[in-house]
């Protein structure tokens, strides 16, 4: 069996955002996203929170298959050292491709690359899938804000995970 390309990755441009939205609303899931599901009108994926050049995309076969957004925990000047995974989504169909382990290691380098010293994020305590790949990635557990959510009539844990560069 010949062995699948890996994802390329790249940082987004303008021009991806409707592609991303889309992506965004397609991968909308209570095992991951505190919002209630996006519904029309969708707002653009790009903000003033979010630029572009804040988020790494994967390609695989020619077509966007994920994206991490990368930004600061805070506004405070103190805290500039550190940056934030703050989204990353894996299109369906490229799960199980490398696309997410990618991402991950590219918001690490790229984290490095700016000058952080420290990476973070967030993430639902029962989303087990996410929480092992951060930990083979070299994440650890700094915190746990028990019950902080309630979604679907289920209470779920906001762990809080991190590492040095």
């Amino acid at each position: 069996m010949p062995e699948l390309p890996a994802p390329r990755i790249r940082v987004a441009r303008p021009e991806d955002d409707g592609e991303l939205a889309l992506l965004d609303r397609l991968t909308w899931s209570p095992l991951h996203a505190v919002m209630p599901e996006p519904q029309p009108p969708y707002p653009p994926f790009f903000s003033e929170r979010h630029a572009p050049e804040d988020c790494l995309v994967a390609e695989l076969d020619g077509r966007l298959a994920g994206y991490v957004h990368l930004g600061f925990p805070t506004e405070l000047d103190s805290n500039r050292h550190v940056r934030q995974i703050q989204g990353l989504a894996v299109a369906e169909e490229a799960r199980g491709r490398g696309a997410g382990r990618a991402l991950v290691r590219a918001a690490v380098a790229e984290s490095r690359r700016r000058g952080a010293r420290r990476i973070t994020l967030r993430v639902l305590g029962h989303n087990t899938a996410a929480r092992a790949l951060y930990e083979a990635e070299g994440f650890a557990v700094e915190g746990i804000l028990p019950e902080e959510f309630l979604l679907d009539g289920t209470y779920v844990d906001d762990v809080f995970m991190g590492r040095s560069l």
